[in-house]
């Protein structure tokens, strides 16, 4: 066989075998990183590597820890594909301007219209939205609106992740700044009642499991879900008032050396498969045609209306930072 025919043979069946892309035989590891869950992410590395035959290298830490492994690499850059768990974070690193675009990504054109940017730089394969997770050992019911839970009844009880090291709760606390025009006052009466900044999300919410809080605010509801799913005594509830649901943007850097690979890893997050394996985490899908799984679908969450991203991203630090120094005493 000719070497023009033997490339031909070994391009198509490369195209035969992967569904998402053609990948060349030196672009066979795509490096990762990605935040929680850690459950889901295990799922999509094993049937990425097995459907495409490239192998995944794996980081995994909140968005805050993900956004300073990029800048500390910064020289020389490591990640092919970044997802974060903060919209307002992915739109702070595209304008840093290191990000690449991917116009013709699979089934992109089926994500939710505020779930991707108009030059397809962020892909929101699948979101988070905020709500109030409380354990019902200690307060059997609870609907208090984001004002309410300012109430002095509820000194002590109130915990909130760490807005620096959570970027859902960053995101969360500057869709609420902006949504009420700055009702800081909200958080001033939240900080007088002893309001906990009890660490990244899941430290947070396990501060709610053992009983040393009552109430958790600003929590992502897949963790409250997946812990009702294991019989733990919590409940969510979102408040009537609005939350903030968060698109966690998949992202290619434009350093990646594996840009086939990168690719495919980012048409895999929008195939239906992928889709399916978000649902059963209890996140939101990113496509309008896949629907959550145990838990609110996103058509029944109340949300705060007209929210500018690009407004949130430039206050959110200065939000968190702000938070963190009116909470300072709590600790």
């Amino acid at each position: 066989m000719s070497k023009n025919l033997l490339a031909a043979a070994v391009s198509a069946a490369v195209l035969f075998v992967s569904p998402f892309s053609a990948v060349q035989a030196d672009e066979g590891v795509v490096t990762v990183y990605m935040p929680s869950p850690t459950g889901l992410n295990a799922k999509y590395v094993a049937q990425f590597e097995k459907q495409t035959g490239i192998k995944v290298k794996l980081f995994e830490g909140t968005t805050g820890k993900i956004l300073a492994r990029l800048e500390a690499e910064k020289s020389n850059p490591v990640a092919d594909v970044v997802v974060l768990a903060s919209w307002s974070d992915g739109l702070a690193v595209k304008q840093s301007g290191i990000l690449a675009s991917y116009p013709n990504a699979k089934n992109a054109e089926k994500l939710r219209a505020d779930f991707i940017d108009a030059d397809r730089t962020l892909f929101g394969t699948s979101a988070s939205a905020m709500g109030v997770i409380w354990n019902k050992t200690l307060i059997p019911n609870l609907n208090a609106d984001w004002k309410e839970l300012a109430d002095p009844k509820f000194k002590g009880q109130i915990a909130i992740p760490d807005p620096e090291k959570s970027g859902s709760c960053k995101d969360f606390l500057a869709g609420y700044l902006y949504a009420t025009k700055g009702d800081w006052a909200t958080w001033e009466g939240m900080a007088k009642n002893g309001l906990a900044v009890a660490g990244a999300n899941k430290a947070a919410l396990e501060s709610v499991l053992t009983g040393a809080k009552a109430i958790l605010v600003a929590g992502v509801d897949y963790n409250a879900y997946s812990q009702i799913k294991k019989g733990e005594p919590i409940g969510i509830y979102y408040p009537a008032s609005g939350t903030v649901v968060n698109p966690r943007p998949a992202m290619i850097l434009k350093s990646t050396k594996n840009e086939a690979a990168a690719r495919a890893f980012i048409d895999y997050l929008l195939s239906d498969d992928a889709q399916k394996l978000v649902a059963q985490a209890f996140l939101l899908p990113g496509r309008t045609d896949a629907k959550a799984s145990g838990r609110l679908g996103l058509d029944d969450i109340r949300t705060f209306s007209n929210l500018d991203w690009n407004t949130m991203m430039q206050q959110s630090d200065d939000a968190a930072a702000k938070l963190l120094q009116m909470t300072k005493g709590n600790r």
